[in-house]
Order: C-alpha cells, then structure tokens, then sequence
C-alpha cells in the first residue's frame, strides 16, 4: 500500500497540487459564505477523486505483468470515483454515473476472471518413451506404482487409481479385507502357493475345472511363482481363487479382464514395472526385466502383445482415461466401465460387480429414494453425479465405496457428456441406442 501510494504521488503531484491552488484560491477569492463552502467542498472532492484516479492508475501499471489478482482493484477505484463525482457534480452527474456503472460491471467480470485459477500457456512437455530394460529396480517400482496408482507415493492415497485400473477391485496394503479380488499384498509368496492348490493342475490344461483351460493354445501351466502372476496377468480365468469368481460360475470364472488387451493394454515392460513394484514396496528382491518378460512371453504369444506407447508426463493428457473424441463404447471400455457394470448395446459390458445401468429408468426412481443423498434433480443429474460422487446414491445389495471417486478427475468433459447422453437413452425392457 505504501508503494502505491508513494507511486501515485510521483506521478501526479502537478494535478494535486494545482487542485491544492485552486483550494486556497476559493477560499481568498470568494466573498459569499455559501459559494466559498459550496467551491471549497467540491474542489476537496475533487483533490479525492483525483488522487483515488492516480491510485488506480499506479495501481494496474505496478501489477500488470506481476503474477497478482490486485488489477481489478483499480476499476474499483475508478469506479467508487465516478460515483462519488455524479453526487457532488450534478449539472454532469448522469455521465459520471453511467460511466461509474460500466467500470462497475467491467470490475466485476475482471475480478471473476481474475479469482478463477490462472494456466499458464506454453509448450507441452515433451512426450518420453520409457526403456522399461535399462532401469533398476527401484526405478522399474516406480513406473509400477504410476501406473497401478496414477503417481509415486500414491498408493497410499484412497481412491488411486492409475492406467491398470488395478485397484478398482483389489486391495494392496496388509490386513485389508477385499470383497472383489484377492488382496495382492504378500503374493510374491502366496503365488508358489497357489501352484500346490488341487484346482490348479500342474498337468495338462485341459484337466482345469475352469471356463478357460489355458492362456493360449500351447501355453502350458505355471511352473514359478512369477509365471503364475504372470499367467493370473493374461488369463484371469484360468485359475480363479475360491470365493473370487463371477456369481453363479462356482468360481470357474474370473470378473477381471486380461490385463494385456483392451480397455487397459499393458505392454511386457509396464506388467514388468507392476510386477516389480509388488515385490519391492514389501523389501522382497524382484526378478530381473528379463525373468519377468520371459515368464509373460510364456503366456501371450508375439501378436498380442500391445505395443509400448510413449509416457505422456502429467499435465499432457497422460492422467485422462478418455478425451471424448472416441466412441461412447470406446469410452465405457477405457474408464473399465465393462468390467464392473452391465450395459445394454456395449460389447463385453457383462460385469456383476456393480448394479445394471439402465439409467433412463432407475435415475428417476432413485432420485426420490428416502436414501438419496445427492442433489440431482434430472436423469443427466443423477448419472453425472453417480460418475463423480458415486456415494451420494448407494443401490441395495453393492457396497458403498466400490466405485472409485477419481473418474470426475480422468473423463474429460466431453467423454462424461457421451457416457450421460447414452445411458440416459437406457431403460429396461427397451432396445439400447446406436451408437454412433
């Protein structure tokens, strides 16, 4: 405030001080008791009005190219001046005034501006394509975390949820009681284990008890605790541990979606980066890239194997799910909508985890549930608030927290506005919409 001050009175001393002569001419100069008082106060408004103009003018020349929201304080200013003049000055008034209501609706608007959060324009990070071979393993660990979590350091972090979609059924830290897949801490060691379970046959596949016999035709069995992560990996449903498997199949197939195809298309080097990462966060030694490659080539043969694509840093896109220039089946299969959810029309979208979405005919119903606790009022309302907020409505019979509360963060807005345009067309008993 000082320096403002001190800047205003360099700048426009001359003006104050010819106001300042003109003050003490009034008062010489005018013999009439009223006139002089009339003079002498409107020239004080003046001297005011003046130096609050000079204020203003200091004010947006010192913050301009500052990274400061202070700008609009000038129209303030200029606008308090206006109309503070209009009173005094009233042969002129109406023009000081209109002039005083326009930088007020201008101050308005620049302030909003001003208060909304600033992005700073620039060149995107350049985009890095990982070499997955080269890294240690404490390195590899982290782009594991990245990409099970979204970020190093957040998987301690509830609601994490990055590129392998992971945690949207499994539970990583010790002692965590997981309802829809099995805990994955300690299965460096649970996963020799498993290969001594009687349901999982080290002979020939087709002695498995499953809906699927092997990964692909020539595959084999497991024969290490790595190939079987890496088997579990590629083929979900070939072994399925007990009280884990989609109701009704007697735990003869798995609800987890191989994690090398779509919608999540992990490359060998980012399962070995998540693999990595599930030893060493519990101090175990991990197997070499190599070892842990050569386990999944086991498993997924040559022309399956999704190509590595280049790591987008945060900020560049690399954090969004779906932009929504896709199709909105596309969409659903990105955000792994079909692995928890059946929808109507999509392709694979038969998951049980989560209720049925048929929202043109259950949003209505559950908007007037004693239960509801959100604020929607429309169908659209109700489906963008059960993407974002999914605890705000919990249907009966799904526990509550099962849907993570990150996809508000990982749609853009056009894919959350294509995933609400079609699932608001969805009511039972009615063909599903084309999807265009």
């Amino acid at each position: 405030m000082v320096e403002l001050i001190q800047a205003a009175l360099d700048m426009g001393w001359p003006v104050l001080a010819f106001l300042a002569c003109l003050f003490v001419y009034f008062q010489v100069s005018i013999s009439d008791p009223v006139k002089k008082k009339q003079a002498t106060f409107k020239t004080f408004i003046g001297m005011i009005a003046a130096f609050m103009l000079l204020m203003a003018i200091a004010n947006y020349k010192i913050n301009f190219f500052a990274n400061s929201r202070l700008l609009p304080v000038s129209l303030a200013m200029i606008t308090a001046l206006a109309f503070m003049m209009g009173i005094y000055f009233t042969n002129i008034g109406a023009l000081f005034k209109i002039g005083g209501f326009m930088f007020l609706v201008a101050a308005g608007l620049s302030g909003y501006g001003n208060w909304l959060p600033q992005v700073e324009g620039g060149f995107p990070p350049a985009e890095v394509k990982l070499d997955f071979g080269s890294m240690s393993a404490q390195q590899l660990a982290d782009e594991g975390e990245k990409i099970i979590f979204g970020g190093i350091g957040q998987s301690k972090v509830q609601g994490a949820i990055g590129k392998g979609q992971c945690p949207l059924c499994h539970g990583f830290n010790e002692g965590f009681l997981s309802e829809r897949a099995p805990n994955l801490w300690g299965v460096p060691d649970r996963a020799k284990t498993r290969l001594d379970d009687p349901r999982y046959h080290k002979g020939k596949p087709g002695d498995r008890d499953t809906e699927q016999k092997e990964a692909s035709p020539g595959s084999g069995t497991a024969e290490t605790g790595q190939e079987y992560i890496a088997e579990s990996h590629a083929c979900p449903s070939c072994f399925v541990v007990a009280g884990f498997g989609v109701k009704g199949t007697n735990d003869k197939q798995s609800p987890m979606p191989a994690i090398h195809k779509p919608p999540i298309s992990l490359s060998l080097g980012e399962l070995a980066a998540v693999d990595t990462w599930m030893y060493v966060r519990e101090g175990k030694e991990a197997p070499s890239f190599e070892e842990i490659t050569k386990a999944y080539e086991k498993f997924i043969p040559e022309a399956d194997r999704p190509k590595q694509q280049e790591d987008k840093p945060a900020g560049a896109g690399g954090g969004v799910l779906a932009t929504g220039e896709e199709p909105v089946d596309q969409i659903f299969q990105k955000a792994t909508c079909v692995a928890c959810h059946t929808i109507p029309g999509i392709a694979g979208a038969v998951g049980t985890i989560g209720p049925k979405l048929v929202e043109g005919t259950n949003a209505p119903t559950r908007i007037k549930d004693p239960a509801y606790k959100g604020t929607a009022k429309s169908t659209r309302e109700y489906i963008t608030e059960s993407v974002i907020n999914p605890s705000a409505y919990v249907v009966k019979g799904f526990p509550d927290n099962t849907m993570p509360k990150e996809f508000g963060k990982k749609l853009s807005a056009g894919a959350l506005n294509k995933i609400v345009d079609y699932l608001s067309q969805l009511q039972e008993g009615k063909e599903p919409p084309k999807i265009s």
